[in-house]
């Protein structure tokens, strides 16, 4: 019993989760299709069973006349042996013929004694019970029993005409109501059905506008946009209302973080530059007492020295982003790609570790951009492909003029970038697992940065022959 509890419970419940899981305009037409749809069915329970009834008794009201006009219409006339007893049952001239009259209603008539012996009966009569049982319905017959005298008056006091007609006549009448009962109720709530989906689609419609317009705010991410009002004041207009202010109020927030993340990008850009002129005055003094020192103190401010021009190539670094992020384009002029990937290859040449760096340049492959900028994008892709491939191996730089661009790709014959990587490599201080120089994950970035502040841009394409990896950048040619 408890699991059978059990079981109506999780059904139940299967069918409210189903329910909620449905679009609000059919939860609403469909509330409205089975409302009307118990209407109808009281409604066609009450007419069908009213409707049926009068058929009823009507089939029994005409069975009954039937019966009372054959009784005053049949005259039967008995006819005796010259012994005195019945030897049969004849009509007089006056009588209705009894085939005629059974034959326009499809009924049967039998004409019997008392004791239920058969005198006269019409074609295909079936066995009707004796007169006295009273019996009205018997296999699917209706049967009214009438009692008729002998025409001139006998001795005996007369017949009994027996007048049945099939039940199958008004049961098919009655299943003819049920039927279009039921087509009405079927019908009705389909038609409730449609008009509630139509009345529901006109009342979400307001909605359905509301959500496009989210939908374009969302696609263009400018919350300053109108949202659409419907012509009544209901709640959707309150809605509409509601999701105007939270998006001016977030236009404001977003107005109010872009401005402080501009002051931001100005002041990390100015600070950047500002510790450029310390910092080469540290270097200066470092390089000095380098020369002046001997043994381990020399050691010591070699060390300093190093660490100092990293900071100083870490400052270099952020400014180029800060600028690129605070939108201060350096001045551009005419610059020869392949001049400045040959520069990049010579000045890594002598710390390239064992690796071999070849240049493929195309004469000619001028862009209009900023000379440094572009030497450190250069830079930045050699010195990735060295710290990450084995020393011995080859890193090839190619340039070449290819539809209107300049085309600089780096490919070399290390492992290669796991796919689930290739989105990351370009992100600020992202460093792969198997970056052997402990960089500060910033030179793929500023690659990024750079051609894109030269109206470029720069992927991580297949590379060709199964070798590593192969960046490409493409920056708009010269005209």
């Amino acid at each position: 019993m408890a699991s059978r509890g059990s079981f109506i419970r999780s059904a139940a419940r299967a069918t409210s989760s189903a329910y909620r899981r449905l679009p609000i305009r059919w939860r609403l037409a469909g509330g409205s299709a089975l409302l009307t749809l118990v209407i109808l069915l009281g409604f066609a329970t009450i007419v069908g069973v009213l409707t049926t009834r009068g058929l009823q008794s009507d089939f029994d009201r005409r069975v009954s006349d039937a019966a009372d006009e054959l009784q005053r219409t049949v005259h039967p006339r008995v006819l005796r042996d010259p012994t005195g007893r019945i030897r049969g049952i004849a009509l007089t001239s006056q009588s209705t013929d009894i085939e005629d009259f059974a034959k326009s209603a499809d009924a049967v008539i039998r004409v019997v004694t008392a004791d239920n012996e058969v005198l006269l009966q019409t074609r295909n009569a079936p066995y009707l019970p004796p007169p006295h049982r009273n019996q009205l319905d018997y296999a699917g017959y209706r049967i009214e029993n009438r009692l008729v005298s002998f025409r001139p008056p006998d001795q005996d006091q007369g017949v009994v005409v027996q007048y049945a007609q099939r039940l199958s006549d008004v049961q098919a009448r009655a299943n003819r109501v049920r039927f279009i009962l039921v087509l009405g109720v079927l019908g009705g709530a389909a038609l409730a059905l449609l008009a509630g989906l139509a009345t529901a689609t006109g009342a979400m419609r307001p909605i359905t506008r509301l959500s496009e317009a989210a939908r374009t705010i969302e696609r263009t991410r400018n919350p300053s946009m109108r949202l659409p009002y419907p012509e009544s004041r209901d709640e959707v207009y309150e809605l509409a209302m509601t999701l105007e202010g939270m998006l001016q109020a977030l236009d404001e927030a977003r107005s109010e973080t872009e401005g402080l993340l501009d002051r931001q990008r100005e002041f990390v850009a100015d600070a950047s530059h500002e510790l450029r002129t310390p910092l080469t005055s540290v270097l200066a003094n470092l390089e000095l007492l380098e020369m002046e020192l001997q043994g381990e103190q020399r050691d010591t401010a070699a060390s300093a020295l190093r660490s100092s021009r990293r900071m100083r190539r870490l400052v270099a670094d952020l400014l180029l982003l800060a600028r690129a992020d605070a939108g201060r384009a350096a001045p551009h002029a005419p610059v020869d790609v392949s001049e400045v990937v040959a520069e990049a290859a010579g000045e890594l040449e002598p710390v390239a570790g064992g690796h071999h760096i070849s240049v493929a340049a195309e004469p000619g492959a001028e862009v209009e951009g900023a000379r440094d900028e572009l030497h450190r994008l250069t830079l930045n892709l050699l010195e990735n492909a060295l710290r990450h491939t084995d020393p011995g191996t080859a890193v090839e730089a190619t340039v070449e003029r290819r539809n209107g661009e300049v085309v600089l790709s780096v490919e070399d014959d290390g492992p290669g970038i796991p796919p689930e990587l290739r989105d990351k490599v370009f992100e600020r201080f992202f460093r792969g697992a198997g970056d052997r120089s402990g960089s500060s994950g910033l030179g793929l970035a500023i690659v990024r940065a750079v051609a894109q502040s030269h109206a470029g841009s720069v992927a991580l394409e297949e590379p060709l022959d199964g070798r590593g990896a192969r960046f490409v950048v493409r920056l708009p040619a010269r005209r």
